[in-house]
């Protein structure tokens, strides 16, 4: 398996992940415009989100998508960490903790010292990963309104 940025032709399948991803999640998910969405976020004139994806004989297994975010507590930069995917099968590989290697690499070119990130109450194995590679969790409910 390989670890790779994103390409233009990989959206159908991140966009499948998505889905699985948030059937995962016990959340609901439109396809509708994702596929134009997502090309203007990753790979427009001004892109605003990094997506990495785990490559394994042409499929696309895994995904991570994060951006550069500002904390106002922190008066610094850090790096959001907004979806880390695996599909089932892949998950216990390793896969995670080198998307979160790759992450780290990324964070350290722009400066940032934190990265942020959440993961639903319920995902304890995804807690569990999370605490074994150092991350320290912040208990705060999210909160959503659609416009």
């Amino acid at each position: 398996m390989i670890i790779r940025f994103a390409k233009t032709t990989d959206l159908p399948q991140i966009i499948d992940l998505c889905e699985q991803h948030a059937e995962f999640e016990h959340a609901e998910f439109e396809k509708k415009d994702k596929e134009k969405l997502l090309m203007k976020s990753i790979f427009g004139k001004f892109p605003s989100l990094k997506c990495l994806v785990v490559v394994s004989e042409n499929t696309i297994v895994g995904y991570a998508t994060y951006m550069k975010q500002f904390s106002t507590w922190n008066a610094d930069f850090y790096i959001y960490l907004d979806c880390l995917f695996l599909t089932e099968k892949t998950r216990g590989e390793g896969l995670g903790t080198a998307l979160i290697e790759k992450i780290k690499e990324y964070t350290k070119t722009e400066s940032c010292t934190i990265i942020q990130w959440q993961t639903p109450y319920f995902n304890k194995k995804a807690i569990r990963f999370y605490q074994k590679i150092g991350g320290v969790s912040k208990t705060k409910e999210r909160f959503s309104m659609n416009i």
